[in-house]
């Protein structure tokens, strides 16, 4: 499901929120949980699962189209795990 697909479903389930509204509470959801990540905070949605941050140490890497050596900065990536609830609707699913 893309952004403007959920959009769509929220102002067709909820017809008093006008589609710039469920633009807007959809943009100010993510930007708060990017705000939450960016300062190292975890995210906990009950049901659905939650995101927080892996570090990976920096490291020696290749460039793939000449396959010279690259050294790799230290980061963090965004993480997501499902909760169980969301395991056991997607599983039951297939």
């Amino acid at each position: 499901m893309t952004k403007s697909e959920l959009i769509a479903k929220l102002a067709a389930r909820f017809p008093q929120l006008v589609s710039k509204d469920a633009e807007l509470a959809v943009k100010m959801i993510l930007d708060a949980m990017g705000k939450s990540l960016a300062q190292g905070h975890r995210i906990e949605i009950r049901g659905f699962g939650s995101f927080g941050l892996n570090f990976r140490p920096s490291r020696i890497g290749r460039n793939p189209k000449s396959g010279d050596r690259v050294q790799v900065p230290e980061k963090y990536v965004p993480h997501f795990k499902a909760g169980k609830e969301l395991r056991d609707r997607v599983d039951v699913q297939k």
